[in-house]
């Protein structure tokens, strides 16, 4: 018993060491493929946990960033825990479970935090009893099932009519208790109306959004994100949402209180940097911004200039051009 005291006092005072040590790295922006091997090794090494995005950080539209499955895996061979950490609400954990795995990720479910599940959870926590109104696609309804909460249908909602013959035929649910919104490729304005129609309850109807990315990329086209439809539902109802995914810290609020998850020993990586940086930021990781995705260095300087205390938030720890490059440090 004493000798296994001894040795959780040691590993303690190591990783107090490495987490010190890091810490004259914090929004620094070092661009490890930079550094010497051991200097970047020294920076990985001591990291228990690796919290991943998805898109733009393991896999774009296309299919995963190159080596990133690779490198993942090895990761987890090396003893890490590596969790994928989604804003992305259109599916459900067992759907990105599928993904992944079909892309060569080695993971489990209960390493998949997404902000579909985690609201799921969230309203299953208020003992949440009323129906959901969803702008939103499936992936936000199969979490809603999972925990047997009562929603309205995904899908199209249009206006094929004239707007008095649609109001005067609307189908307006008696129990709403919140209005959910993510991402919602059928948005129109039936759904904007009969959001801002259930959020008039004010206080007695909960006003939630999975997250607010701007936009995605899909080949040379950029397509208005979640953020979009959560900005113009929060303008119309003169309410603001409470947004359980990335920048806050909702999905890694539970991992955290029970031990599992160390902020001094985790690193988030992302793509974003007023998303998942400025998550990590919030939580206390260290982070690293890779450039795969949304943002790269000239954002990370235009941050560093200004004089926005809020945007210098979003300087990253470290930087890689992509995720995969890990492999040039760690087994090259």
């Amino acid at each position: 018993m004493e000798g296994r005291r001894m040795g959780e006092g040691l590993y303690k005072m190591i990783r107090r060491f490495f987490s010190k040590n890091l810490q004259k790295y914090k929004q620094s922006c070092t661009q490890l493929l930079k550094l010497s091997k051991n200097e970047a090794r020294n920076i990985i090494d001591p990291m228990e946990t690796i919290l991943c995005d998805a898109d733009g950080v393991l896999w774009l539209y296309y299919g995963p960033v190159s080596d990133s499955p690779r490198i993942f895996n090895c990761l987890r061979e090396r003893g890490k825990k590596c969790y994928i950490c989604t804003n992305n609400s259109t599916r459900s954990r067992e759907g990105l479970l599928k993904k992944a795995l079909q892309y060569g990720f080695q993971i489990n479910i209960q390493n998949i935090l997404t902000s579909a599940h985690t609201l799921a959870h969230y309203l299953k926590d208020l003992e949440f009893l009323n129906t959901v109104y969803i702008i939103g696609k499936e992936g936000i309804a199969q979490e809603l099932d999972a925990v047997n909460i009562k929603h309205t249908q995904t899908g199209p909602d249009i206006l094929n009519c004239t707007l008095d013959e649609y109001i005067e035929h609307i189908r307006l649910e008696s129990d709403v208790g919140a209005v959910v919104v993510g991402f919602d490729d059928h948005i129109s304005f039936p759904k904007l109306m009969k959001a801002l129609h259930y959020l008039e309850a004010g206080e007695r109807c909960l006003f939630l959004a999975t997250n607010t990315d701007e936009t995605f990329s899909r080949t040379s086209v950029i397509c208005p994100g979640s953020g979009v439809i959560v900005r113009s539902v929060e303008f119309g109802a003169k309410r603001t949402a409470t947004i359980i995914g990335k920048p806050s810290t909702y999905l890694c609020s539970s991992l955290i209180k029970s031990g599992e998850l160390r902020p001094e020993t985790t690193l988030m990586i992302g793509d974003r940097g007023n998303i998942d940086i400025l998550f990590g930021y919030n939580c206390g990781f260290h982070t690293m911004l890779v450039g795969s995705g949304i943002h790269g260095l000239d954002d990370v300087r235009k941050w560093r200039n200004s004089n926005d205390p809020e945007l210098y938030k979003q300087v990253p720890d470290f930087y890689l051009p992509k995720f995969g490059d890990l492999m040039q440090i760690l087994y090259h």
